[in-house]
């Protein structure tokens, strides 16, 4: 595993040495035991504490390329590619069987006020949840079609449900 050295890393793990040698120092002032022992520390609560939380806490993750088979055999991870969808205009223009080929089945369809049912020119996808510790939505993709052809993705989020069992037991 190669890693990558990026201005942030070190911006940080300068920040991370810097309050590992002031604590260091508080316990003994002797510096040849505090800056050695800052040193081995430093990576160890980079890695173990401070890289993990930021992990849980910000909602970054990572962007890749669309790829049909992707798309259709994990759903969950769908986020991480409508980036791509949307930068590069990839669906723009093409038809209802193409995106159908594309992405599969639309897995529900908009309702229309207007018309009191369900909207076939507006397809809804699933994208999953983008990582976090204190998300509770889900993110979803609607395709919009006009004479059969795709004139615009909106991306939405939607608040997470979870269907309470109720104890029907009697007593």
């Amino acid at each position: 595993m190669n890693m990558i050295i990026t201005p942030v890393l070190v911006i940080l793990m300068i920040l991370v040495f810097t309050l590992t040698f002031l604590f260091v120092k508080t316990i003994d002032h002797r510096k040849w035991i505090t800056i050695p022992l800052s040193l081995l520390l430093t990576p160890v609560i980079y890695f173990y504490v401070l890289y993990p939380m930021i992990n849980i806490f910000s909602n970054y993750h990572h962007q890749k390329y669309f790829d049909a088979e992707a798309w259709k055999e994990k759903p969950a991870l769908r986020y991480e590619m409508i980036g791509d969808i949307l930068d590069q205009n990839r669906l723009t223009g093409k038809t209802k069987s193409e995106v159908k080929s594309l992405l599969g089945k639309e897995e529900w369809l908009s309702w229309n006020d207007a018309l009191k049912a369900h909207d076939t020119n507006k397809w809804n996808y699933g994208l999953g949840m983008k990582p976090g510790a204190l998300n509770e939505t889900k993110e979803c993709a609607e395709i919009v079609f006009e004479n059969d052809t795709v004139v615009s993705i909106n991306t939405y989020q939607e608040e997470l449900k979870f269907d309470a069992k109720e104890n029907t037991e009697q007593p």
